[in-house]
């Protein structure tokens, strides 16, 4: 069955560049996001390990945890962050996932369960590991992104995201198209005008059905 939002993440145990540990431990009671890779020593992926070195005290602000995964050994990825390291100027003080058997992307439905790593391969053969899952305390997915191999992710938008799910979570408002962090959020519709305002204060009532508020602390 595939993987969809609101559903448990797989309390697997992976082994990692850091050592062995069960997903839900490694989650513990803040936020994590997992962002999977098909191969080490690929430019794109390069890039983007950097780019999450780089936010590193912005994970730490939002009590999350972050979590790469490959798809090669644990010793290979220690080979690589030197590499990342060097191209960002970033420490790379997450782990990385090994995921040479293919287990953990094959459960996180990123993998047909006949899938295999031929020899020779290139990250062709394990493309469609290109996702960042987003996980909420409850351990619970919250957010779903998969990227083609051409197109590196923004991390500047995972954090926009991770910023949303995180104002909204366990309240009845959402974020509108584009939102920021400290801009107006919009009211559930499951709160009629008496109730949004016993709840939030003023509202502005752009439609019947759209209606705004400060964010809430």
């Amino acid at each position: 069955m595939a993987l969809r939002i609101n559903d448990i993440f797989p309390n697997l145990t992976v082994t990692t560049d850091q050592g062995d540990f069960a997903m839900h431990d490694f989650i513990g009671d803040g936020w994590m996001i997992l962002f999977s890779h098909p191969k080490d020593f690929t430019p794109v992926c390069t890039t983007e390990f950097g780019a999450v070195a780089q936010l590193a005290d912005e994970w730490d602000k939002r009590n999350t945890k972050v979590i790469g995964l490959s798809v090669d050994k644990a010793e290979e990825h220690v080979k690589w962050k030197a590499d990342i390291e060097t191209f960002s100027g970033a420490k790379a003080g997450f782990p990385i996932i090994a995921d040479d058997s293919l287990e953990v992307s094959k459960a996180l439905d990123m993998l047909p369960a006949e899938a295999y790593l031929p020899d020779g391969r290139t990250a062709a053969d394990s493309a469609s590991v290109r996702v960042v899952f987003i996980v909420s305390p409850d351990k619970k997915v919250q957010l779903m992104m998969t990227y083609p191999m051409s197109v590196g992710r923004n991390f500047a938008e995972v954090l926009r995201a991770l910023d949303a799910l995180q104002a909204t979570f366990g309240t009845p408002i959402a974020t509108p198209a584009n939102w920021v962090h400290g801009q107006d959020v919009i009211v559930a519709l499951s709160l009629d005008d008496a109730a949004a305002k016993a709840k939030f204060g003023e509202i502005d009532a752009k439609l019947p059905y759209l209606r705004t508020t400060k964010m809430p602390a």
